[in-house]
């Protein structure tokens, strides 16, 4: 008993000290580049690799796909681990190219918290609104780092009502900027009442910071009269409007934190990344279909939400990327794979940093692993002690925005053809569909985001060696029909709708146009819809 109690005691330490988040963002907004000054703070890395560095030998850390290294863009989630402080830190990276994947969504799933990197001169983008939809649904603390202040910027009133207006959260800053672009100075903090004025130091981890007590002669005379007045006006400004901090709030993804600084120059990074640990919670607790399933639970569970193949060329190898829930994993445990109904041992349990890799010894609720799958996983599984068998809440398989007829040039090659998009599939990256009753010679794909009809094309290629035909359909909406004893060949539909299955036989409708959905449902009082499936 006391054994046990012991190990319960150092499960529950181990968990304390972990953070797992999802940064999120538009487009070339920074989070690449706030992704790697956060692993140089945390020593994992020591020098960061260029955002932009396509053309030169030199990548960002946390891209890896061939593809990602000749645009300059990630198109994968990475997932990275480093200690910072007395904490255990799990980033997962998300893609934040235009052309997102349904894997973005998905990898959201797996964080308990997000940092929301905005561009200080465009403001609140489209694709920040639709990550932060997905926050949202998970009620999940979200932390915002305003990047780029060493650029010229929107005012910073503007851009905090931007945020509340736009995303309808409530914000509070933490830190001010004084100024942008060439008269960026550094940030005020709220808290101490202190200025911290910076040198840009090349991005290297050490940067040249003072801190200026507000009523300092030198930080006069290093913001003249008027920036300083500035300064002193704002400050007024802010103690008497906006939101007052309320961790309870944040925590319960009602209200976010702000801050402003510059990644590339490493203006208010540290600091961010100090008050960011204290403002997100340890490992939160799961729901699964037994209940909710507590972090510290003595049961180690976990669920796959990222698969990806072929990250190493060499060994056509297949990863399961896995989030533990609970408990405590350990190399070698004989553990119970409740999809597959039977137990199983995690091979080559690792962790990541973009191609490399370490082996794991063990890990804790909040940790992520990759796992070599021979085939046997698929993204919302789950994994518990032996003698537990619950399942947690399926992921949901979120509606693609467009389509396209795939088939293989090369009829002889049709093996490879059903292999590779299958396997791609199977990973989230697309999803395919076929006609009722049709075969494989030729299949629908559903993707997020348009550039995954190029992943999917080099991909098929350079892995598969299966050139393909890919032709573009009309169609932007997709339903799930969730009535499954209904009909679905003599349903009254419009003509441009297209009746269709997934590989798991569930039956959807394609349409072109919203009016095209609302006469299915008019004419077929008994149709029910929705917009999104589940990985169950």
């Amino acid at each position: 008993m006391l054994v046990r109690a012991l190990a319960l005691v150092n499960i529950k330490n181990e968990i304390e000290k972990r953070r797992t988040f999802a940064i999120i963002s538009h487009p070339d907004a920074g989070k690449t580049t706030l992704t790697e000054k956060l692993l140089l703070y945390g020593g994992a890395i020591n020098l960061a690799g260029s955002v932009k560095g396509k053309r030169t030998a030199k990548h960002a850390v946390s891209d890896w796909m061939e593809i990602e290294k000749q645009r300059g863009i990630s198109v994968t989630s990475s997932v990275m681990q480093f200690k910072y402080d007395g904490y255990c830190v799990n980033i997962l990276d998300t893609p934040g190219h235009q052309d997102f994947s349904e894997d973005t969504y998905r990898t959201l799933m797996a964080a308990d918290s997000a940092v929301m990197v905005i561009d200080a001169a465009k403001g609140v983008e489209k694709q920040t609104v639709k990550l932060f939809k997905v926050c949202v649904m998970r009620n999940i603390p979200i932390i915002t780092f305003i990047n780029k202040m060493d650029r010229e910027a929107k005012d910073p009133f503007e851009l905090l009502e931007e945020i509340e207006n736009v995303l309808g959260i409530n914000t509070c800053p933490v830190n001010w900027p004084i100024g942008s672009g060439n008269d960026f100075k550094g940030v005020f903090d709220m808290a101490t009442q202190n200025v911290l004025a910076y040198t840009a130091n090349n991005g290297q981890k050490e940067v040249l910071q003072d801190i200026l007590p507000l009523d300092s002669d030198e930080l006069k005379e290093r913001l003249g009269p008027y920036m300083m007045q500035d300064l002193m006006d704002n400050v007024e400004l802010l103690e008497g409007a906006g939101d007052e901090f309320d961790l309870s709030r944040v925590r319960e993804g009602k209200l976010t934190p702000v801050f402003f600084g510059s990644a590339l120059n490493n203006f208010g990074v540290e600091p961010f990344l100090k008050s960011f640990l204290e403002f997100t919670t340890p490992p939160l607790a799961r729901e699964s279909d037994e209940g909710i399933i507590e972090p510290s639970s003595d049961v180690m569970s976990a669920f796959v939400f990222k698969i990806q193949a072929n990250m190493n060329k060499m060994h056509r190898d297949r990863i399961a990327f896995m989030r533990i829930c609970s408990g405590r994993f350990e190399k070698d445990m004989e553990l119970y794979h409740v999809q597959g109904g039977r137990k199983i041992k995690l091979l080559q349990p690792q962790q990541m940093m973009a191609s490399e890799r370490e082996m794991v010894e063990e890990a804790y609720a909040g940790d992520i692993i990759g796992i070599f799958d021979p085939g046997v996983f698929s993204i919302g599984d789950t994994i518990c002690s032996v003698g537990s068998k619950f399942k947690f809440k399926g992921i949901p398989t979120f509606a693609p925005e467009h389509f396209a007829l795939v088939r293989q040039k090369d009829t002889m090659k049709r093996k490879q053809f059903i292999k590779g998009i299958n396997q791609i599939a199977q990973e989230g990256a697309i999803q395919i569909f076929q006609e009722l009753d049709a075969g494989m010679e030729e299949v629908i794909v559903g993707v997020v985001g348009v550039l995954q009809f190029d992943v999917l094309k080099h991909r098929l290629e350079g892995e598969y060696n299966c050139d393909i035909i890919m032709t573009s359909l009309p169609y932007q909406y997709i339903r799930w029909i969730t009535n499954e004893e209904i009909d679905v060949k003599h349903l009254d539909l419009a003509s441009d709708t297209k009746r269709i299955q997934d590989l798991k036989g569930n039956k959807l409708l394609l349409f072109t146009s919203e009016w095209s959905i609302g006469w299915a449902l008019e004419h077929n009082k008994e149709l029910m819809l929705q917009e999104f499936g589940t990985n169950n």
